[in-house]
């Protein structure tokens, strides 16, 4: 038995892996600025992941016990910055999710994100039966339901998403019984279907999240308006055909028809120039990561580190389920970055945090 972890106990595969995927998206977002008022983004993005990655080696090292074990605290952190953020929040594009920190403005929604990762992983792990009553199961989506109706306020419905499959997995993986999911599906469509229900709808969404939602089902009846994005984004996928239009000659990404093509629509951006194949590569790098997250999850020493592990999991896998979906119109647009592809100081942070845990537990899978 090993006393203490050392750098070679690092899933160095995944790290690899990681490092590809934001070689990808860094020079993605170099071609889809450069040129543009926006040139030297992807320098920005650049000084992201060298922050990321420092912080991901030092929450690596301390303990996840010891994390798990302030679990309340953060999440009462969580709670508190998220009502900051209603309160004194910046106010961007119609929505106030950000607080100024260190001259920069930080997205809290993203790292609550995290906080809930913890504590279901620290609330599932102290489950002590192998089917998880309905009185764990409620608690456990009042944990997730606070910090859920606080993002939907700033408003944010993509990152509210998110916090979902977080509890669903881990309910599944703490003994979800059948008649309680489905109760959770039944929930789960009628909650869908208010959506396309106006008399519902217009109490729990903003008039813009209501007409992204129903118009992926037919954009051309307002092509520009709100079906702008997705008819573009369909438009730049498609004429990248199989090869691709070439590094800096996709058409709608450089006259700018992709909206956000830094952002939420990188994928659009790299599929017009790189085509499918560029597709595939970048697809394949997303499942050799969620693998290597199962495996992590599959090593770890105790049920709270299999749960993080894949608390993990399901966030990163969601994210690019449903902005790849997104991109294509088979989901409506929500603002769902892909992971380390897309813009963003906050997302990048988060999601090397989330891996900075999964190594925890990795680091500590044979330690005393």
């Amino acid at each position: 038995m090993k006393d203490a972890p050392g750098t070679k106990d690092y899933d160095w595969w995944l790290l690899a892996i990681l490092a590809a995927i934001c070689a990808l998206g860094v020079i993605e977002i170099y071609s889809a600025t450069h040129g543009s008022a926006l040139d030297g983004m992807h320098m920005k993005q650049v000084r992201w992941l060298f922050v990321g990655v420092i912080l991901m080696f030092g929450l690596s090292r301390l303990d996840y016990h010891l994390i798990l074990d302030q679990a309340l605290i953060l999440y009462l952190i969580g709670i508190l910055a998220l009502i900051a953020v209603l309160v004194f929040g910046h106010t961007r594009f119609g929505a106030k999710r950000w607080l100024p920190v260190l001259g920069e403005f930080l997205q809290v929604s993203e790292l609550v994100k995290l906080i809930i990762i913890i504590v279901l992983a620290r609330f599932f792990a102290e489950v002590q039966s192998d089917d998880l009553s309905l009185r764990d199961l409620i608690k456990a989506g009042l944990l997730v339901g606070i910090p859920l109706a606080l993002i939907l306020k700033q408003p944010d419905l993509g990152t509210a998403l998110v916090l979902m499959p977080l509890l669903v997995v881990g309910a599944f993986l703490a003994g979800l019984q059948w008649h309680h999911a489905a109760i959770i599906s039944l929930v789960g469509v009628l909650l869908v279907g208010s959506v396309f229900f106006p008399p519902v709808s217009k109490h729990i969404l903003k008039p813009y999240q209501r007409e992204r939602i129903t118009s992926f089902l037919h954009p051309e009846d307002d092509a520009k308006g709100s079906g702008y994005q997705l008819l573009q984004s369909k438009i730049a996928v498609g004429s990248g055909g199989f090869w691709g239009k070439g590094f800096g000659n996709g058409s709608q990404n450089q006259l700018g028809y992709i909206p956000v093509r830094y952002s939420d629509f990188i994928m659009s951006a790299w599929a017009e120039e790189q085509g499918f194949k560029g597709v595939l590569l970048a697809l394949g790098l997303y499942m050799a990561l969620l693998l290597r997250l199962v495996q992590n999850a599959q090593r770890a020493k105790d049920r709270a580190g299999m749960f993080l592990v894949m608390g993990v999991a399901a966030a990163l896998g969601f994210h690019v389920l449903v902005n790849v979906a997104m991109v294509i119109g088979a989901m409506p647009v929500t603002g769902i970055p892909l992971p380390l592809m897309s813009y963003g100081g906050s997302a990048t942070l988060f999601v090397f945090l989330a891996i900075g845990l999964v190594m925890n537990v990795r680091l500590r899978r044979f330690v005393n």
